[in-house]
């Protein structure tokens, strides 16, 4: 698996008829893998509004305008589903879910290179930037990182910005697979990207959108009334298109809740929501979704999201979790984030049995059969050098 130079490879090409993007996917269905970014716009909208796809093969280098007059994307997305061909991406899940929404289905098969630096040792999340840089001996021009690319035509220095990230991509790709490979973690990597290749990942459900709120809230009635609000809220938001913090912040929405008002007068009164939507339509659809909720018989009332068992974990124990999580992944060259989150340690060491991502799978291996006999008070950290070793007690 080689990627040619970038000298040998020809101009990106702009891309703004069906026919010259049918052309291309044709050549592209033959390559072993294609590198795939977009360029879009969500400041002011709910949903985004996909602008540029650039991508790469062994000798294309191509930016479509994916908002050029009678442009039909339906090439670039037969080459999605083409299972011979991978489609590779950086820090793919906001460029996937932009494909969800098209076509309801993810790119297959599937490869995303944050997550495989992740796994081979670059760190937390590491930056594109930074990436190429090591693997590619490349620089990103970040000139054209926030422009704005809804207007047309699209510049010289557009085009050439786009397609140079896909065009580092492909070296990226493969110097990153083939370390994988030597180490025998693909299958660490494959893992990873089944929730990324499940189209509900990108799916809203509005009735699921209140437990983002993270209240620490046991009441359920209160809870109830969360659910139809921050329902609402984003199904309003969609609807007329625009962020959902821009409709209403988290913090009214939760004193809304805390308040269920049950007219348009009490509505108004929560910060931050204009009257004039308290007083139309979509304020009474929000008020009429209150009053639903306050009805709710006791068993349809929603249970207050897991936190564990209730039991504090021994911050000690937290501290020691943490040690232990460093110094594994140290060892094993891999990114700590990727193995256990902060929520993952506490649960870990509060709880008997939790189930959570440490203790499955090749992190079990990493680091979770070490956790749960350091837990048991089977082995001990002690350090040695500039290192951390376990010391088996007993």
């Amino acid at each position: 698996m080689n990627a040619p130079a970038r000298a040998a490879l020809p101009p990106p090409v702009l891309i703004e008829t069906t026919e010259a993007l049918a052309a291309l996917c044709a050549r592209l269905a033959s390559a072993e893998f294609v590198t795939v970014d977009t360029e879009f716009m969500r400041e002011r909208t709910y949903w985004p509004e996909l602008c540029v796809v650039q991508i790469a093969g062994p000798e294309d280098v191509a930016v479509i305008d994916a908002q050029a007059p009678g442009l039909d994307l339906a090439p670039l997305y037969a080459l999605f589903d083409n299972t011979a061909v991978t489609k590779v991406f950086h820090a793919a899940r906001q460029d996937i879910e932009i494909f969800v929404l098209r076509t309801g289905r993810v790119p297959s098969p599937l490869f995303d290179t944050q997550i495989a630096a992740m796994v081979a040792g670059f760190g937390d999340q590491v930056g594109y930037d930074a990436l190429v840089g090591a693997l590619a001996g490349a620089s990103i021009d970040k000139a054209f990182r926030f422009s704005d690319w809804s207007a047309r035509p699209l510049s010289a220095q557009q085009i050439a910005y786009a397609a140079a990230d896909v065009t580092h991509l492909r070296k990226v790709y493969v110097k990153l697979r083939a370390r994988l490979e030597r180490e025998g973690r693909l299958e660490w990597v494959a893992e990873e990207m089944a929730a990324l290749a499940d189209p509900a990942t990108y799916r809203v459900d509005p009735e699921e959108a209140w437990i983002r709120l993270r209240s620490r809230s046991g009441n359920r009635r209160f809870l109830a009334v969360l659910r139809a609000v921050a329902a609402w809220r984003e199904r309003e938001a969609q609807r007329i298109n625009i962020p959902r913090q821009r409709l209403v912040k988290d913090e009214t929405l939760l004193e809304i809740a805390a308040q269920a008002p049950g007219d348009a007068a009490q509505l108004a009164r929560a910060r931050g929501f204009p009257r004039s939507v308290a007083e139309g339509k979509a304020g009474a659809a929000l008020l009429a979704a209150i009053a639903e909720a306050k009805a709710l018989p006791e068993s349809a009332l929603p249970e207050a999201p897991e936190r564990g068992n209730g039991a504090r974990p021994s911050p000690a124990l937290v501290a020691l979790l943490k040690v232990l999580l460093a110094a594994k992944c140290d060892e094993h060259h891999v990114a700590q984030k990727l193995v256990a989150s902060s929520e993952d340690i506490d649960r870990l060491a509060g709880e008997d049995s939790p189930d959570i991502p440490a203790l499955h799978g090749w992190r079990r291996r990493v680091f979770g059969e070490d956790a749960l006999a350091l837990k048991a008070g089977r082995v001990a950290l002690a350090a040695q050098g500039r290192r951390i070793r376990l010391v088996p007690l007993g």
